[in-house]
Parts: C-alpha cells; structure tokens; sequence
C-alpha cells in the first residue's frame, strides 16, 4: 500500500505550470517537524517535494503562500531524468490527491503562473510516450532531493 499523509508548513508560494491539454500542475516543498528534538534541543524539520494537479493545484496556489500550514494527503512516486550534462537526477516526491488548509497565509505575489519562457522539458525516463515533465530552469537546481 502506498500512501501518506503529512502536515507541515509550505517553504515558497506555489506557482502553476501550465502542462500540455490545459492541464495545470504545481510542486512545492512543505517542511514537516520531526516528533523530536536534536542533542542541541531543537527540533529538525524534514523538507518533501509535493505535487498537486488539477482543481487542487489551482487552489493551492491561489489561497497559499510562504508559511501555510497544510495538510496533504497521496502517495510517494519516484522519477528520474537525464540533464543535459548527461547526468542523472532521481527526485522522489508525494502526489497529492487531498489537501485541507490548515492556516493559510497570503502569498507574496499575485503571480499564480510561471512564465513558460523558462521551462526546459525533461523526458520522464519510464515515459514510453512522448510524455514529457516541465521543471521550471530557476527550480531545477534548487530541489531538495536529488
């Protein structure tokens, strides 16, 4: 069974991207507390990459910013992809089927959507149609996981 389901607060305002067939996708990392603290008495958080998409990438992004304490509920998919160096990048990250706004706070900009001008496209590697997944260049180099 492949299920999870976490509660943590959103790092950065969720942009849209606008993905072939007027379907809109967002990921965002969400910072999860440990249940305990370090040596030093501080408690650690953990830092998951969560993708939402549809209606509930749209409303995310509309009504939560930086700070919102959210719930999110899915599974863990793993991907990888080849950059253009010829490296390969490994990103595992909760598709979101559910999320309840815990503590919203407003975003810092208006700016739902990216600018498609700064995608670059990335072949999914178990893709065997011309499937294609967008990373956004700014993004790509700042995922937490890879």
């Amino acid at each position: 069974m492949n299920q999870v389901a976490l509660v943590g607060r959103i790092t950065k305002d969720p942009i849209l991207r606008e993905i072939a067939r007027d379907r809109v996708q967002t990921n965002f990392v969400l910072a999860v507390n440990r249940n305990f603290k370090n040596t030093r008495g501080e408690i650690e958080a953990d830092f998951i990459l969560c993708s939402l998409w549809g209606k509930l990438a749209e409303n995310t992004a509309k009504h939560c910013g930086k700070g919102s304490l959210i719930s999110v509920s899915g599974r863990i998919q793993s991907r990888s992809y080849e950059r253009e160096d010829k490296s390969r990048v490994y990103v595992t990250e909760v598709i979101g089927d559910k999320v309840q706004f815990i503590a919203t706070k407003s975003r810092a900009t208006a700016e739902l959507y990216a600018e498609p001008t700064v995608f670059e496209t990335v072949q999914a590697a178990q893709s065997t149609e011309e499937e294609h997944f967008q990373l956004p260049k700014r993004e790509s180099n700042d995922l937490p996981i890879m």
